[in-house]
């Protein structure tokens, strides 16, 4: 099986929501669409599902043309973020009402719902109705009534969204997991780069209703094909500062200067990209020093979000321990050069530092 998905795009009163994409889903693979709110993750999910129309392009699934096919007639399955069950039906009736609606023999509906209620972990909870089970539970109620259709193509839109910190973290251990025993594509949306990690297998990036790169999702991370890219593969995002290279040297920081940066770039205006956590408050070795003034703090528990403004850059940095730190203070931070990506002014990626990609 595999979904492709051949310069699609789609417009709406005039207005762009999908860029002309191509993708190329294979059979059993993971995939991540990863942006912010309004960057066109549902647009495309709904346009593989066959929920909405292509204005340009053809979706194919196993090489066959599925483009004006309805949704009904797809092995496709959704689950939104508002995840919906039938309050009025048990677990059992509810995971089994997709088969029902298709007609399948009463015999293999049974097995089929005590199969996928074993996979999902509801089987103790078949005869209680939705509005008995916690929030992960109903989830996973959502979730089962959508496998158990043999979908080929399972698409989940933020899914885990609206469930607390502790279901968050149960369910995106679990889903791997249903993944590689269900056999299916599986189409995950998110805006936070943290999940896409954990969820592993491949990723496409989108802002503004571009694809902006996709492959193995570690790979992205560690070697974005553009500064867009690096942006929002970064929770909070990657910071940024304008630097020169004149001579066969980088001007990096307040007076400093990283000759190994950019090594055989030619001599010219570069934008230099960091992740927050690669800032630091107290000097070493071969760091690089910026001289900025501390907006607010952020106190997560064991670590600090420091929100700083170097020469009109806003910029935020992550560092461990509780900081005590008094807004408007002059605060120096430091850079381990090491940890530098270097983008051409096009915004595409010109070098990484020997360690970046391992960031």
């Amino acid at each position: 099986m595999s979904l492709t998905l051949e310069a699609v795009s789609r417009e709406v009163g005039g207005r762009t929501h999908i860029h002309p994409t191509t993708l190329h889903l294979e059979n059993g693979t993971m995939n991540v669409l990863l942006g912010p709110t309004l960057s066109g993750k549902t647009s495309l999910m709904r346009l593989m599902a066959g929920l909405d129309q292509p204005t340009a392009g053809r979706v194919l699934w196993q090489d066959e043309d599925v483009t004006g096919m309805r949704v009904q007639d797809r092995r496709v399955a959704m689950v939104y973020q508002q995840f919906i069950n039938y309050p009025s039906m048990t677990v059992r009736e509810n995971i089994a009402s997709p088969m029902k609606l298709m007609g399948v023999d009463r015999a293999e509906i049974d097995a089929r719902v005590e199969e996928t209620a074993a996979l999902m972990k509801l089987t103790p909870f078949l005869e209680r109705r939705p509005l008995e089970l916690s929030g992960g539970q109903q989830q996973r109620c959502a979730l089962a009534r959508a496998l158990v259709k043999n979908a080929g193509l399972v698409l989940l839109d933020e899914p885990l969204a609206n469930l607390d910190y502790k279901l968050r973290e149960e369910l995106r251990a679990e889903i791997p997991r249903i993944f590689e025993e269900s056999g299916a594509i599986f189409v995950y949306a998110t805006t936070e780069p943290e999940e896409a990690l954990l969820l592993g297998g491949h990723c496409a990036t989108l802002w503004e209703g571009r694809v902006t790169q996709f492959g193995p999702t570690a790979e992205v991370y560690r070697r974005p094909a553009d500064a867009v890219t690096a942006r929002v593969f970064s929770d909070p995002p990657m910071n940024f500062v304008d630097v020169e290279k004149r001579g066969g040297a980088i001007r990096l920081g307040d007076g400093e200067h990283a000759a190994s940066l950019g090594e055989g770039l030619p001599d010219g205006r570069y934008r230099a990209g960091f992740r927050p956590n690669h800032l630091g408050l107290e000097p070493a070795p071969g760091a690089i020093r910026f001289d900025t003034t501390l907006g607010v703090t952020e106190i997560t528990g064991s670590e600090t979000f420091v929100h700083l403004d170097h020469a009109g850059e806003r910029w935020v940095g992550l560092v461990h321990g509780v900081r005590s730190l008094r807004p408007g203070q002059p605060l120096p931070v430091y850079l381990d050069p090491s940890r530098v990506y270097l983008f051409a002014e096009d915004g595409r990626l010109a070098a990484t530092a020997p360690y970046a990609e391992a960031a």
